[in-house]
């Protein structure tokens, strides 16, 4: 399983806890398999409608993590 691919409910909502492969191949929640797992989905598995809402929506900011961006500033 790539690490840093985003994994989503059937839903469109993003999951970030643990995961498991299951012998079908199928992805599903948690580390271990049990009655409360559910299957997880590649952005591109998604049903079309999904995939709009999630590129519709607007991107959360990350909070207290730095932007990538340096100011840059001249001294006299």
């Amino acid at each position: 399983m790539a690490k840093g691919v985003p994994h989503y409910f059937k839903d469109g909502k993003e999951h970030k806890g643990g995961l498991h492969k299951m012998p079908n191949g199928q992805l599903h929640s948690g580390t271990t398999h049990t009655a409360n797992s559910k299957r997880l989905f590649h952005k591109d598995e998604l049903s079309l409608s999904v995939q709009k809402k999630l590129k519709d929506s607007p991107k959360k900011k990350s909070k207290g993590k730095a932007s990538g961006k340096t100011k840059v500033t001249k001294k006299s």
